[in-house]
């Protein structure tokens, strides 16, 4: 080896932060009781049917007490109704702050059965690490320094132009009592760190301290190294890449948002190079209970498979919000926010209702289980097609004993057909000019060459994902 000056430091972190399905939820909507709220008990009985579906994580959106000052009501309503819940990031009231759960939801014990069940299950429950307070949180009071002030000494809400949350106040990292504020946003990890949760997905982690991550996360990973952090950092490729750089595990991406050939291909071919590769996992979310993007709420359920099959094999950590099984893509018009939001309000659903697409992500999942070369990153080679609305690539294990094919019909209104040209020594077919392929998805097989043809009806078989086999 050649010799350097330079120190340089390695992170291991544990498989979860390479592979998984991730699916999103909100405990107070899991009753199976309409008009009832949810709880970590019933949150609890639905692990197993999220288990069948093959998800690894589950992913709680806030469990804390939720204020009362300023709390929203219906669609971002600025006066919630008496029996309205509020939003959830709005953490904290009389019955504390980001160390306690919402007494609606149950107990710390109710809690910890949960974090059980899912150990259970061979899951794991990650839990939204976010720096703002309600008016209420116990921390206003007590540490009135932490926050930014007016001149007449009231406490600013937080904006980001043109939205405002009156709900909420910021967090100010510039207070005089730095030290008090740290070990105090520490002691929050540890306390549910402690309770069994090893993984955290940071709410907006770009508009706090760099200085701040690189110290939290190594001094929580001294003592738990097991311990994985999501960025949701949906901000400048340079920010993005600095917080994986200093310790984030993973990180949110720009997936929602790219739907051509040729963005995918792009922005895919940038992920998955160095040294890109070396420091940051993608977590592609399809949605998230912020964005429902334009191509689901035109696209039907066509839209919603094929941008699942996009996110479950291009990379080896995607996720899903709550609801995007049963195709829901109702929007307020002109935005890409839900309407009737979960945000603001608790949803009651039929899990089983009619046009769900829950056996196609069980089986997503499950090929994914089963083939090395979706599990693990890079190996990822984009293939000419001479329809630009079909994007073809493969995956290809370390070991090179799997490799996938994918063929995904980016348009969900219409069949969409090609001709996909192969280089078989790409592939390790070198001395095959023709080898087999067989469908995961519909068990069909076929002998492909260096020219195939390709068709792709959106209703009836938007993807093919092909194993070549030996």
């Amino acid at each position: 080896l050649e010799k350097t000056e330079n120190e340089f430091t390695i992170t291991a972190d544990r498989p979860r932060a390479q592979f998984g399905a991730w699916y999103e939820l909100f405990v107070r909507s899991q009753s199976p009781a309409l008009g009832r709220i949810g709880t970590f008990l019933d949150a609890a009985q639905r692990l197993t049917e999220l288990k069948e579906l093959g998800f690894d994580v589950v992913y709680l959106a806030p469990i804390h007490p939720i204020g009362l000052s300023h709390r929203k009501g219906k669609n971002n309503a600025l006066t919630a109704l008496p029996n309205e819940p509020g939003s959830p990031w709005a953490i904290g009231n009389e019955s504390g702050g980001h160390q306690s759960v919402d007494p609606a939801l149950g107990t710390l014990a109710d809690f910890d059965a949960l974090v059980e069940k899912a150990r259970q299950l061979e899951m794991e429950i990650a839990l939204d690490f976010a720096i703002q307070c309600s008016p209420d949180h116990p921390w206003v009071k007590e540490h009135p320094q932490w926050f930014y002030s007016r001149p007449d000494g009231s406490i600013k809400y937080a904006e980001n132009p043109p939205k405002k949350y009156e709900d909420i106040y910021p967090i100010d990292f510039d207070t005089a009592d730095k030290e008090g504020l740290w070990n105090a946003l520490r002691g929050v990890i540890n306390f549910w760190a402690g309770r069994g949760v090893k993984i955290f997905r940071v709410d907006n982690p770009h508009t706090k301290p760099l200085e701040f991550w690189r110290w939290l996360i190594n001094d929580v990973k001294k003592e738990r190294p097991e311990t994985l952090f999501l960025a949701e950092a949906f901000t400048r490729p340079c920010m993005m890449q600095t917080l994986a750089k200093i310790g984030f595990s993973q990180s949110y991406t720009y997936f929602t948002w790219r739907n051509s050939a040729q963005e995918l291909k792009e922005y895919f071919s940038e992920l998955n190079a160095p040294p890109v590769t070396d420091y940051f996992r993608p977590n592609l979310f399809v949605n998230t209970l912020d964005i429902l993007p334009p191509i689901l709420q035109t696209g039907g359920r066509p839209a919603f498979i094929l941008r699942l099959v996009l996110a479950a094999t291009l990379s080896p950590t995607y996720g899903v919000y709550s609801g995007y099984e049963l195709c829901e893509n109702q929007a307020i018009p002109g935005t890409e926010e839900y309407e009737d939001s979960e945000k603001y309000e608790i949803k009651w659903r039929d899990w089983n209702a009619a046009g769900n697409i829950k056996e196609f992500i069980r089986q997503i999942n499950l090929i994914r289980k089963e083939n090395p070369a979706l599990r693990e990153p890079g190996g990822l080679h984009f293939l000419n097609c001479t329809n630009d609305q079909i994007l073809v690539y493969s995956k290809r294990a370390a070991d090179q004993n799997n490799t996938i094919i994918v063929a995904v019909n980016l348009d969900p209104h219409a069949t969409q057909s090609g001709e996909v040209s192969i280089d078989p020594a790409a592939l390790g077919l070198a001395s095959q000019p023709e080898f087999n392929v067989r469908d995961l998805l519909t068990d069909a097989r076929y002998r492909w060459s260096q020219k195939n043809f390709l068709s792709l009806n959106p209703t009836q078989q938007p993807a093919h994902i092909f194993l070549v086999e030996p």
